[in-house]
């Protein structure tokens, strides 16, 4: 692109939509991303009662005791938390209840064969909002020995060390 060009003037109209579209996050399950390698991750739209929609405006969820199960041409989550909506009367919902998953159906038949191979699971990673719509990530992993764990950590570390190292190379550089 040239120097000169300059990103157009958006109108007030295509600014919301342009903020409608944007991912609120509800939810991250960081744990998950820890005990797992992720190999494959689907997006799906979740079945939800109007108290826990609400709940869930309020940024009140957790994800980190929830997984998923596929099976017989239906994908479930199970425990993830979604507490009480505080205004909520008689018809309130329960927190931790099995919740349906709406996916493409060959979407849930490769999650359903994928996850029968030995240590491959289905965790859920991120609840957020897209244009008012509830949408959970969801991944196909295989669980992480503990030496895996020790040496994602290692890892991180040695690239936090080197990144350090480089600030101060490049700050001695400029005195």
């Amino acid at each position: 692109m040239p120097k000169d060009w300059k990103k157009p003037k958006l109108s007030e109209a295509q600014k919301r939509k342009e903020d409608s579209d944007a991912k609120k996050m509800i939810a991250r399950n960081k744990k998950a991303l820890h005990d797992y390698s992720i190999d494959e991750s689907f997006e799906a739209g979740l079945v939800l009662s109007g108290t826990e929609v609400k709940a869930l405006r309020m940024g009140r969820a957790s994800l980190v005791d929830a997984w998923v199960e596929a099976r017989d041409g239906e994908a479930w989550l199970y425990q993830a938390n979604i507490p009480m909506y505080s205004q909520g009367s008689w018809n309130n919902h329960t927190p931790n209840r099995k919740r349906k998953l709406l996916l493409h159906r060959d979407e849930i038949a490769r999650l359903e064969q994928r996850s029968q191979a030995k240590g491959m699971t289905i965790v859920p990673l991120e609840l957020y909002f897209v244009r008012g719509r509830v949408k959970v990530e969801i991944a196909l992993a295989q669980g992480k020995q503990e030496w895996d764990k020790r040496q994602a950590l290692r890892e991180a570390q040695d690239k936090r060390e080197a990144e350090r190292a480089m600030r101060r190379y490049v700050k001695q550089a400029r005195h």
